[in-house]
């Protein structure tokens, strides 16, 4: 595959993945996903390459972002498994930073607290209550976002409200320092974080989106 004009996606198999995969051939991009057991995913489309190898692996972040243009990562894990999101994207930053590859795309959940968030009371009261019983995840998420506050590459790091399957609506709502509703489509989510591969509205920002 020629790599020219590529997104790298981490998680493309997974349910807000695929939409973004597809979006992303939809506006005349090629797409490299990594995936554990490439023959389970069976893409017709000659715009799709699937790299085999695990996230966790330097080798394998290094294989799938060579030559290309952007990264977006929207890896997910049961909430009870050991958090691994602030290793993947270490390593998906110091190979962009091998590269000198600059456009990072990361989606995480509402819940998660950055500075300057001007929360209504039933967001604050979630996020507590998301601390309380999922604490090692919302620690390791928040690892996951000082890694992209330290880091000099071009990152947005969006806020995801609940995930419900439903094509693009053209419905999106954003705010900067909290969530503007409680559930999206992950057809809309696909064409915010495609979007955003050329946009700088977002860049170094956290926002918060919606339907």
């Amino acid at each position: 595959m020629d790599r020219s004009k590529t997104i790298a996606i981490i998680g493309g198999t997974g349910k807000v993945g695929l939409h973004v995969a597809t979006k992303a051939l939809q506006n005349g991009y090629q797409v490299v996903m990594l995936a554990r057991n490439p023959d389970k995913y069976i893409f017709n489309d000659p715009g799709i390459e699937i790299i085999q190898g695990d996230a966790q692996s330097t080798d394998s972040i290094r294989l799938l972002l060579k030559d290309c243009d952007a990264v977006i990562n929207t890896l997910g894990q049961p909430v009870r498994d050991d958090p691994i999101y602030s290793s993947v994207t270490n390593n998906i930053l110091t190979i962009m930073n091998e590269y000198g590859m600059n456009r990072y795309i990361g989606v995480t959940g509402g819940s998660l607290h950055v500075p300057g968030d001007s929360k209504k009371l039933i967001n604050k009261i979630g996020e507590k209550l998301f601390e309380l019983f999922f604490s090692k995840m919302m620690i390791d998420k928040k690892k996951e976002l000082n890694l992209l506050l330290n880091s000099d590459r071009d990152w947005t790091l969006i806020r995801l409200p609940f995930v419900v399957d439903g094509p693009e609506t053209g419905d999106i709502k954003v705010k900067l320092t909290d969530m503007p509703g409680t559930k999206m489509t992950n057809g809309d989510i696909a064409a915010f974080l495609i979007d955003q591969v050329l946009g700088t509205q977002y860049i170094r920002k956290t926002p918060c989106i919606s339907n």
